[in-house]
């Protein structure tokens, strides 16, 4: 008897299949907390960024538009022609702290979201207080600080401690997003301070506090509400061992502004830089003193980094050094030390290492006097500011050659410009605005490239002679007759 085979259904197997795709569970998938590189399986350390256990599971419910062709709608607000829009919204309200107000570009911008990175102890807490302060003073609304890593009571003490208790400030300590909307309805602030964006979380979304997922939510969260209430936001980011914004990368796109708060600890100068502006330019640097009082704006750093002597001392000199768009006169101090056998030590504080073992290996080879190959160097800056651009050479230079030969340079000379491996002096930028930060503050005699002086440009400052090298040895012979005269 021949058995008779059921034939399915055409179509049937398709069906099932389709229907099989349609009940699928969400697939697993696995996501780095630290830089958000997704892996194709659980791995202990992270390939991307190396982190240990920072790779965890997530769920991917796959692209919610397969392929469908969105139709248009009515948008809420139809386009309009330039002219007619109104700029007054974005228009900046001036913080009431200069230096801040001179890297946003006059103030912060209603509706603007500022990130601001910088490492553990520099003092971020501390300038964003007596910034809520001065805003809630002068800019008639309320400010409020929503703080996560510090109790009210905490805080309260340091506005004590810094004289910036006022009615119109308002503290928080939450850790939950909801929570921080919450006192955004009930205290209606035109300026909110969130320390830190790592240490707030939403229930709605995977991961751990601080984590890529949660930031990025939060982060959106509240540029959304910014934009929407006018609400000016200050953000404050931790930062990873190399110094960069920790996070994902895509917070620094989100925000407005993005600002890195530097300094050393042994050091009281603050440096507030800025990296990204949407409303002004980003190259600006602000410069402020800490202090046991709270910390203060700085309009002119300049005698900060110089060093006043009764007498001359050989091993100094002074140079200009560009921070952003502002001249800073530097003082540049170097000792040469005893002839030893081995290797010796170059030492270096606030300078770059291979620039001054270039700058030696030019000295050594272009002059006859100098014998720097035996002997060890310690090179700084003076009032913990880093100097690393090039136009630092030609003082860096000066500085060991007087302190190799044992000649005291003129203190009332500034060299300005970059050696190269042949031993010529190098154009650099912005020089006019270097000499006349100099000539301010009674400096009379200069050394700069060719190209530089007034013979070339045409113009520079009274009362001070701007004399034209060409390389390291003829530099050091008009620092030698500068300091005879």
């Amino acid at each position: 008897m021949t058995t008779s085979r059921s034939t399915p259904p055409r179509g049937g197997t398709a069906g099932a299949a389709r229907g099989r795709s349609a009940a699928r569970e969400p697939r697993p998938a696995y996501q780095c907390d630290a830089c958000g590189h997704q892996p194709p399986k659980w791995v202990g350390r992270c390939p991307e960024c190396g982190e240990w256990g920072a790779v965890v599971e997530s769920t991917v419910t796959g692209p919610t538009v397969s392929g469908r062709v969105v139709s248009s709608r009515m948008p809420t607000e139809p386009a309009r022609p330039i002219a007619t829009i109104s700029a007054a919204p974005a228009r900046a309200v001036p913080t009431g702290v200069s230096e801040l107000d001179r890297v946003l570009g006059g103030g912060l911008v209603p509706g603007a979201v500022v990130l601001l990175a910088g490492e553990p102890g520099v003092g971020k807490s501390t300038l964003l207080l007596d910034v809520a302060q001065h805003w809630a003073v002068g800019a008639g609304s309320p400010s409020l600080v929503v703080s996560g890593e510090e109790s009210v009571s905490q805080v309260r003490l340091r506005a004590e401690r810094m004289g910036t208790l006022h009615e119109q400030l308002y503290l928080a300590a939450e850790s939950d997003l909801a929570s921080v909307l919450g006192h955004l309805d009930a205290v209606k602030p035109g300026l909110l301070v969130l320390d830190s964006v790592q240490t707030i979380s939403t229930t709605g979304t995977e991961g751990v506090p601080g984590g890529v997922t949660q930031v990025r939510a939060v982060t959106a969260a509240l540029v959304s509400v910014a934009k929407e209430r006018g609400i000016a936001t200050v953000l404050v980011g931790h930062v990873t061992k190399d110094g960069q914004v920790a996070g994902p990368r895509v917070l620094e796109h989100l925000v407005d502004v993005v600002l890195h708060f530097e300094g050393d600890k042994h050091s009281s100068l603050r440096l507030v830089r800025g990296v990204k502006n949407r409303f002004g330019a980003a190259d600006e640097v602000g410069c402020f003193e800490m202090h046991e009082g709270g910390i203060s704006s700085l309009a002119d750093p300049s005698g900060l980094f110089l060093t006043r002597y009764a007498e001359p001392v050989p091993g100094t000199c002074v140079t200009v050094a560009m921070e952003g768009r502002r001249a800073l006169v530097t003082e540049v101090q170097a000792l040469i030390g005893a002839t030893v056998a081995g290797s010796p030590r170059r030492t270096v504080s606030g300078l770059d290492s291979a620039r001054l073992a270039m700058v030696l290996a030019v000295l050594q080879r272009r002059t006859e006097r100098l014998t720097l190959h035996d002997r060890e160097v310690f090179a700084a800056t003076v009032g913990g500011i880093r100097v690393v651009e090039p136009a630092a050479d030609l003082a860096v230079a000066l500085a060991v050659a007087s302190g190799g030969l044992n000649l005291a340079i003129a203190p009332h000379l500034v060299a300005i410009g970059e050696v190269g491996l042949t031993g010529e002096v190098r154009r650099v930028g912005a020089v006019p605005r270097r000499l006349a930060e100099a000539a301010r503050l009674g400096f009379k005699v200069a050394l700069v490239p060719t190209g530089c002086g007034p013979a070339s440009t045409g113009a520079g400052p009274e009362h001070m002679r701007v004399t034209e090298v060409t390389d390291v040895r003829s530099a050091l012979h008009h620092a030698a007759r500068a300091s005879a005269e």
